[in-house]
């Protein structure tokens, strides 16, 4: 706490317009207070107190206190000046506070000292220890690393004020973890203490680190936390073979690239420290053996690389050496062993049943197609490499001989044909051949034996293509008409060589060997006349010059043409000739008068087709009863009371009794329907027996299952009813015209019968 008095003195006069003015000077003799934190009295905390030079201790002055906290935190005592602090304060959450002071005259409220300006600071105590950001801390740290390697670095703040004595000074301590690691006491950096720590040995370590304040002296709070070290791996470990001889067997039957065995060494290291390389060193292993490493368990796979032959050789032994993939230059040339192992193997190869094995694989022969059936193709050999050596048979898999060309001696592997053999039809003929044991039928072993099929001379050349060929008949002697070729289906080892000739005699045509196997035809003479003659056919004979000598004479068909003055071909057909007067405007005529008739036609069928729609729809008075009128107006059922009203077909009374109110709910859910009395007509059952008796006797009569309805159709229409069944006997006594109240519908109806009763009358 604090005392202040604030005074006024006469500092000087100066003169100003003849008046003496006074100047008032304050001085101060205080500027701040300073107060403890955490406070532990039970009575309010005095903080100092405000004293005014122009308090005379008469009571006549009033000291007022406004700032931070005032009223809650600190009081003023209006009299005395006296301030206190009602509530503990705490430094950690604010260090000074800042209020104002003044004076005034209780009398006339008169401000005697101006405002004036002070702080509170608060003065720290050590009442905060200090903390770490984490409660646990993780690092790691190569294995085998030298002395005093860093590891990691820890530290922790005080909250108490570092620029007041030695409550926010810290100092590191290890208070567990030694002997392997230390803590540098100012910054909290921990290192190794010890040297080759070793993974493989022990890998996790707990150190504890202490922070203590107060410069680490007796009563100075502290705080810990836990740093959870491991120690990360490095290779300095070599892989380890715990077994120095595996013993592997396999069978004899183990497939190229098959795994026969694993073998494992052991490293201490982790991850790609621990990847591990195996490799064969004998010659042995290497030539029927390989290895490769297995990536997910870092076993050697020892593999066949060459087909094992239980007859051959029973037993392998070879050395495997294995060495790290990774290593690290630090710890190679150690005074540990080499960073390699190595260890024996040896497979023993076990026998088992083989199937039978052919000399040869595949098997390719050759066979000229006049070969004779019964001749002999070639042979195949199969045998059992087993001991025993069990005598095989043969057979041909016939899904690949299906037109059973071939035919195979069981005994001995003798293959035959059994047809006459065509190049020209098939080049290659692909067969199966098998072979089993005789003791054991499951022992099988099919090997492809493809047969080619080489060429004789056994077909003629022919044309290689069909000619249309014109002579002009304008044409001259000598002028080139067709240039032909010719093809071979055989294959002659030196190439083909045809030779075309005509008969010699042949007054029009003559030949010219090209030597390429093509040769032109050409004109002997000229003014050929499709009157006299307009096709000639000219054989040419062609021959190849392969042994035995095929020929053949192919026929060429030459038409006479008309052409213009360059030969360009105008017209080859004789009917041309009948039309050749014929000028261009008499077929412009003709083709006209052949329009002009077909639209005569067309017009006579549509006047037909009129006169046919309006002939009237009853032809004979006698046929009104039979004849059905289609109207072909189709309604929409009994539901449907948009197409027409069918009140209209309805007796009048019958309406007005039936007629329902709509403005009340009717008392009946189904309104009474008037039932149509059925009279016990003869003349009705009469007519319908008769009409039954016609339909059953007549054998043009419709099918059984068709339907004739004679119906009676009731009393509830004006019309009564439309039948004729009850009609007098003359047509005279019927009045229609009702009908022509029945609206749109029954118009035409009204129309026929109406206009046919005026047509009676008049």
């Amino acid at each position: 706490s604090a005392d202040c008095s604030l005074f006024s003195k006469v500092a000087g006069q100066d003169k100003d317009d003849g008046r003496i003015l006074q100047r008032s000077k304050r001085g101060w003799m205080w500027n701040q207070f300073f107060l403890l934190e955490e406070y532990t009295g039970n009575d309010n905390q005095y903080v100092g107190k405000l004293h005014s030079n122009m308090d005379r201790g008469d009571g006549n002055v009033k000291y007022i206190l406004t700032g931070d906290g005032v009223g809650s935190l600190f009081l003023i005592d209006e009299n005395s000046g006296d301030i206190h602090a009602t509530k503990r304060l705490d430094r950690e959450e604010r260090a000074i506070y800042t209020l104002h002071a003044k004076v005034v005259d209780k009398r006339t409220n008169e401000t005697l000292e101006p405002d004036t300006e002070f702080n509170i600071k608060i003065h720290d105590i050590n009442d905060n220890e200090p903390k770490f950001f984490k409660e646990i801390y993780f690092a790691s740290v190569p294995e085998m690393s030298d002395v005093g390697t860093s590891v990691i670095q820890v530290t922790a703040t005080d909250a108490d004020d570092q620029t007041y004595g030695n409550s926010a000074k810290l100092v590191y301590s290890i208070l567990q973890g030694q002997p392997y690691f230390s803590v540098d006491s100012d910054n909290g950096t921990i290192r190794t203490a010890l040297p080759n720590m070793d993974r493989e040995t022990k890998e996790n370590y707990q150190v504890v680190i202490q922070a203590k304040d107060m410069a680490g002296q007796m009563g100075g709070l502290s705080g810990t936390t836990t740093v959870s070290i491991t120690l990360s791996d490095e290779n300095d470990s070599p892989p380890r073979f715990a077994n120095h001889t595996f013993r592997l067997t396999t069978l004899e039957s183990a497939e190229v690239g098959a795994v026969i065995g694993r073998i494992k060494a052991n490293d201490a290291d982790m991850g790609r420290n621990a990847e591990m390389h195996y490799s064969i060193v004998d010659r042995e292993g290497q030539d029927m053996f390989t290895i490769i490493t297995d990536q997910n368990t870092q076993e050697g796979l020892i593999r066949v690389k060459k087909p094992l032959d239980f007859e051959r050789k029973r037993t392998y032994s070879f050395k495997v050496e294995v060495t790290n993939t990774y290593l690290d230059p630090r710890f190679i040339y150690s005074p540990n062993p080499p960073f390699k192992d190595d260890a024996m193997v040896r497979i023993t190869v076990a026998d088992v049943d083989e199937p039978p094995v052919f000399s040869r694989n595949p098997y390719i022969i050759e066979v000229h197609e006049d070969t004779a059936a019964g001749s002999l193709v070639g042979v195949v050999s199969a045998k059992d490499p087993d001991a025993d050596n069990n005598p095989v048979k043969y057979s041909i898999d016939r899904h690949t001989d299906l037109e059973r060309l071939f035919n195979i001696d069981s005994v001995n592997g003798t293959i035959t044909t059994l047809k006459a053999l065509d190049r020209e039809m098939s080049k290659w003929h692909n067969i199966s051949v098998v072979a089993t044991e005789i003791s054991n039928p499951r022992q099988t072993t099919r090997v492809p034996v493809f047969i080619r099929v080489l060429d004789v001379n056994d077909n003629a050349p022919e044309f290689a293509m069909y000619y249309e060929t014109f002579v002009c008949e304008n044409v001259k002697s000598g002028q080139l008409i067709q240039t032909i070729s010719a093809v071979d289906t055989d294959e002659p080892l030196v190439g083909h060589k045809f030779v075309f000739s005509i008969s010699s005699s042949n007054p029009n045509f003559t030949i010219v060997d090209n030597e390429d196997n093509t040769a032109r035809i050409l004109t002997r003479r000229g003014g050929f006349s499709r009157r006299e003659m307009n096709t000639y056919l000219l054989p040419v004979v062609i021959s190849d010059n392969d042994y035995p000598i095929q020929s053949s004479t192919s026929t060429l068909t030459v038409n006479v043409c008309a052409c213009d003055s360059r030969g360009n071909m105008q017209s080859c057909n004789t009917e041309a000739l009948l039309s050749a007067g014929l000028s261009t405007g008499a077929l412009v005529a003709i083709l006209l008068c052949v329009i002009i008739l077909l639209m005569i036609v067309v017009l006579f069928a549509a006047l037909r087709r009129q006169q046919r729609k309006k002939e009237p729809l009853i032809i004979s008075k006698e046929d009104v009863r039979d004849n059905v009128v289609s109207y072909n107006d189709e309604g929409g059922g009994e539901e449907d009371t948009q197409a027409f009203d069918i009140g209209t077909l309805r007796n009048p009374e019958v309406m007005e009794a039936n007629k329902l109110r709509r403005d009340i709910i009717p008392e009946m859910l189904f309104p009474f329907r008037r039932t149509s009395p059925i009279k016990d007509n003869a003349d009705v059952r009469d007519f319908i027996h008769g009409r039954l008796h016609e339909n059953d006797t007549d054998p043009t009569a419709p099918p059984y299952d068709s339907l004739a309805t004679y119906a009676y159709e009731g009393s509830g229409s004006l019309a009564e009813s439309l039948s004729s069944l009850e009609s007098g006997a003359t047509e005279g006594d019927q009045e229609y015209d009702y009908l022509s109240n029945w609206g749109p519908p029954f118009k035409k109806l009204a129309d026929m019968y109406i206009e046919k009763d005026i047509e009676r009358e008049t």
